[in-house]
């Protein structure tokens, strides 16, 4: 494992590991392939390890993230007139473009050509499609998310805020119920469509501010111009995140068919599955 000093992302994971990620996908002939993991934790940094290691071994493969299928910032500042304003804000459940993901997914897996959404996250809108990359033929896709394969929770626990932005911003739970809704109604069809599920497993929900904090330093330091949110702004941030995110930690262990115990590194710890990586 890499020395404590070198945490996994950005420096990545070790080779070792990838390798034997991606052969737990190809030993269950999963065309797509999930990782779910709190914000932070290295999806994409894997993600885009799987692919580079697929093509190594003369696969096609390529990397999606439930992020590419935001709402635009219109579309959520409807939904922010019509239903709440927390909204708004992209990220929770309720705020994707669910179908979009689930017919870009159907075809990547018949191996039809199809153009992959992508999100400008800077200028907070999704490409034209004029700049979306076209593909055919893949054969392995790496689908990323943070919140894939979490299942809604009951609405009796909707009641009890788990956080300050819940207390304050949404006191009658209008805005979490509507997103456990979706989350119930609209996403379990995007979450069929993975064939196998990996989550990245964090000590706690307590690691993630620190992580996402890490993050976005290295956001700042690759593009300078790009506005950053203080410490105190990305500490409200993550409070959109929190109920799911520990709802995540309680219901992923039993869903995903690999769960990977990562450290405050972010360097696994140890993994649980039938045929464990």
């Amino acid at each position: 494992m890499p020395s404590a000093a070198h945490p996994v992302p950005p420096d990545g994971f070790e080779q070792a590991f990838v390798a034997r990620v991606l052969d737990d996908a190809l030993a269950h002939d999963a065309r797509v392939y999930g990782l779910s993991g709190l914000q932070g934790s290295g999806k994409s940094t894997l993600a885009a390890q799987l692919v580079a290691e697929a093509a190594m071994r003369g696969l096609r493969a390529v990397a999606l993230s439930l992020d590419d299928f935001y709402l635009d910032l219109p579309g959520r500042r409807r939904l922010a007139r019509r239903v709440h304003p927390l909204l708004a804000t992209r990220g929770p459940p309720g705020t994707h473009e669910v179908a979009l993901a689930v017919t870009t997914l159907d075809a990547l897996r018949n191996g039809d050509p199809v153009a992959l959404p992508a999100f400008d996250k800077l200028g907070d809108r999704r490409l034209p499609r004029t700049q979306w990359r076209q593909v055919a033929g893949v054969d392995l896709v790496v689908f990323e998310g943070w919140c894939l394969g979490v299942p809604a929770q009951d609405a009796r626990a909707l009641r009890a805020p788990v956080n300050a932005l819940e207390r304050d911003e949404d006191p009658d739970a209008c805005w979490r119920g509507f997103c456990n809704d979706a989350l119930a109604r609209e996403y379990p069809a995007l979450w069929r469509r993975v064939d196998r599920l990996l989550f990245l497993q964090p000590p706690g929900f307590g690691i993630v501010p620190e992580w996402r904090w890490q993050q976005e330093q290295a956001l700042r330091a690759r593009t300078p111009s790009r506005p950053g949110m203080s410490r105190v702004q990305l500490a409200r941030f993550i409070q959109h995140y929190e109920r799911v995110g520990r709802h995540a930690l309680r219901t992923l262990p039993a869903i995903a068919e690999v769960v990977v115990a990562l450290d405050a590194a972010r360097r696994p710890r140890g993994a649980r599955a039938p045929t464990a990586p």
